[in-house]
């Protein structure tokens, strides 16, 4: 029987390490220059992102990481995945890797950004640095 979320979290935490510390580090440094601890402008944490992970390298070693992530699940791509949707998608809480395998859509979230969300109706949510990396993995 394949247990393809728990193999593909195994594999994360035993091979990825480094990943996961490039990605906490990339949201430190797009979150450094805020005046306060949260922001309203979710393109900005986004494409903060997207431009740290770019300069650092770890945008074009995502894809390597999903097909690894992939491997490990017994499964196989039929394509090279590349550092763009569908694949890899930077978002305001942070990257998600994707990738279809044999048994649904595979999904790596790696949030580093929380929503919080006002009470007050018509306040935009705000977007405010998560205490590290959440990793959530899911087939859907």
């Amino acid at each position: 029987m394949s247990y393809p979320v728990r193999d593909a979290r195994r594999r994360i935490r035993a091979e990825h390490v480094g990943v996961l510390e490039e990605i906490d580090r990339c949201a430190d440094r797009v979150a450094e220059p805020w005046d306060t601890a949260r922001t309203t402008d979710p393109d900005a944490v986004a494409d903060g992102l997207r431009a740290t992970f770019a300069e650092t390298g770890l945008l074009e070693r995502l894809p390597l990481v999903l097909s690894d992530v992939v491997a490990a699940t017994g499964h196989e791509l039929p394509v090279e995945p590349v550092a763009a949707p569908p694949y890899v998608v930077v978002t305001s809480r942070g990257p998600v890797l994707r990738a279809t395998i044999d048994p649904g859509r595979l999904v790596l979230r790696f949030d580093v950004f929380d929503i919080v969300r006002d009470a007050e109706p018509g306040k935009p949510p705000a977007y405010r640095r998560g205490n590290g990396v959440e990793l959530g993995i899911s087939l859907e």
